[in-house]
């Protein structure tokens, strides 16, 4: 699957034009790799790395979707490994 379609199925992005031109501006790396095209396939296992509104976004691709489905059916295609910053601890404890 391309990057560009995963990031718009697993509802990281609004369209699959934003996922493009993050690629497209060199945000995003693929196992610490910066990608530059829309057209890199990914697959289960791979980490992604890209800054989205105010953090730094690093996931794990657990599954690849299907469709464009519902939030919590996109959530379950991937793990997200950032750390929580201070104020998520505060927030979530």
């Amino acid at each position: 699957m391309r990057i560009d379609k995963f990031l718009w199925f697993a509802r990281l992005v609004k369209t699959r034009a934003l996922a493009q031109t993050l690629i497209a501006r060199g945000h995003l790396r693929i196992d610490g790799r910066p990608i530059d095209r829309s057209h890199i396939a990914v697959r289960p296992g791979m980490v992604l790395g890209f800054p989205l509104g105010d953090r730094i976004r690093i996931l794990r691709i657990e599954a690849l979707p299907v469709r464009r489905g519902p939030a919590a059916e996109a959530q379950a295609c991937y793990t997200d490994l950032a750390t929580p910053t201070p104020a998520e601890d505060v927030q979530s404890g």
